[in-house]
């Protein structure tokens, strides 16, 4: 019987539409402050943004893989692990993504893809060596909601209005230091300052709520893998057994994989000295404590 796939939760996700609709707001605002002050061409920088948005997003698997040293395997190369995800993926209703291996020691996993026909997840070798089989599965099981929920399309949307507003800065920063568009109002301030003052506030500012999507992200993930596998203590065993063996990786190897933290279950440094508003992860107690909650809702034994 097919579990329900990756349930939603309703107060979750009315933060994300919440967060996702003040980004927005946020970079129209700054459009508008931007074309009330300078006069820039709207046209040019939309088709360029356009074009960024749409390579990062058809390209989106074929590039994170390519960073992570990921190799694809197919099925006689790993045969478990294929049985693993098309399980899961029976469960879910959801087509087989390609399945990648990561030749790091460092224990971690991602998904990545425009959408779930065309998805691709990965795992390190040191995830398979250190991790229990159901363990693993409780992980793969998290990266395929990612897949079910459009996490790349929704990031991808939220960069896009992160590349239009550092694009709208630059065009107007060389238009008010370059252009003499300072000379418009003698009596205030040069045109140069304002744009610089906005894009900082802009910039801050979507630099917090792009964090907090992708926090929900990784919360609304949890869940689904909770759901759809119906035991999350192993996923709550699992991400307690990565952090603990993140923190005994060399350095060496933590750094040459470190690129992908915004992509991996949990990040390779597992504290952030700039505190939770800037990570683009939750605090593992906070994940484990909602997986907890799941699972006594379904009856499960908390760890």
């Amino acid at each position: 019987m097919k579990r329900k796939a990756f349930g939603r939760d309703a107060g979750l996700s009315l933060r994300m539409l919440l967060t996702s609709g003040a980004l927005g707001l946020l970079y129209v605002l700054f459009a508008v402050v931007l074309f009330q002050v300078l006069n820039v061409g709207l046209v040019p920088m939309l088709l360029i943004v356009i074009g960024m948005a749409a390579f990062q997003y058809y390209t989106s698997d074929k590039l994170a893989l390519l960073a992570s040293g990921a190799k694809v395997v197919e099925r006689d190369q790993a045969p478990a692990l294929h049985d693993m995800v098309e399980r899961l993926c029976a469960l879910s209703d959801l087509p087989k993504p390609r399945i990648a291996v990561i030749p790091s020691d460092v224990p971690n996993a991602f998904a990545t893809g425009r959408s779930p026909k065309h998805a691709a997840v990965a795992v390190t070798e040191g995830l398979w060596r250190r991790l229990e089989p159901r363990e693993v599965e409780a992980v793969l099981a998290h990266e395929l909601a990612h897949i079910a929920n459009r996490d790349v399309l929704i990031m991808t949307l939220a960069s896009f209005f992160a590349m239009l507003a550092a694009l709208l800065t630059r065009f107007g920063l060389y238009g008010g230091m370059f252009g003499g568009g300072g000379d418009r109002d003698r009596s205030g301030p040069p045109i140069w300052l304002v744009v610089v003052l906005v894009s900082v506030v802009t910039y801050v500012l979507s630099f917090v709520l792009i964090r907090m999507i992708s926090r929900y992200r990784e919360y609304a993930a949890d869940r689904g893998a909770a759901l759809v596998t119906g035991a999350p203590e192993y996923l709550m065993s699992a991400l307690q057994k990565i952090a603990s063996q993140i923190a005994v990786i060399p350095q060496r190897d933590l750094r040459e994989v470190e690129g992908m933290n915004a992509f991996f279950i949990i990040p390779t440094s597992v504290k952030s000295s700039l505190g939770e508003l800037f990570a683009t992860h939750p605090p593992l107690e906070k994940r484990i404590a909602r997986l907890a909650a799941i699972s006594r809702d379904l009856g499960r034994p908390v760890l």
